[in-house]
């Protein structure tokens, strides 16, 4: 079977570094990496009452990991908005509960800029916000601000079909 069905002829892999990550219907600018996307099973141990020197182990819940996102500071204030509905200044009464969560979208592009995969990201919300990274005149690198986002879930978007590549 080709790894590819529509692109035959395609023997490499797809890039990592062309994606896109949208939230609320747009497409957030800058982001320069997005941590994997992770799920594990926690394995549940039991043994037999009649040969307990052997342990079985059955599949238990999911869990799925953080997804951490980096951009270049830049006078955008995306990060920071959602960062504020989850914790803000004015304590818990401030919360922005119907606001907090969003649906966020991750985009893997082919070399032609055509969408690869897609992946829908559920009820995430931001449980760390970074607004500056440590500042160093010695260095020459570009000041990266993150998110770190809890998720209930992800799955891939099968609506995004593989495209014929120019």
């Amino acid at each position: 079977m080709p790894q590819f069905t529509v692109n035959a002829t395609r023997f490499d892999p797809y890039k990592n570094y062309k994606f896109r990550l949208r939230w609320d219907g747009r497409f957030i600018a800058g982001v320069s990496k997005i941590s994997p996307l992770k799920r594990a099973t926690e394995p549940v141990a039991f043994r037999s009452g009649g040969d307990n020197s052997i342990q079985y182990l059955s599949p238990s819940t999911w869990k799925f990991d953080p997804i951490t996102i980096e951009r270049g500071v830049t006078q955008d204030v995306e990060f920071e908005a959602w960062a504020n509905q989850v914790n803000t200044m004015t304590g818990d009464a401030g919360m922005a509960l119907a606001q907090f969560r969003r649906e966020i979208t991750i985009q893997l592009l082919n070399e032609a800029g055509q969408v690869a995969k897609a992946y829908n990201v559920f009820r995430c919300w931001v449980s760390e916000y970074t607004a500056l990274p440590e500042l160093d005149a010695n260095a020459h690198v570009v000041a990266i601000e993150k998110i770190v986002l809890q998720n209930e879930g992800w799955e891939r978007d099968l609506a995004e079909p593989e495209l014929p590549e120019p």
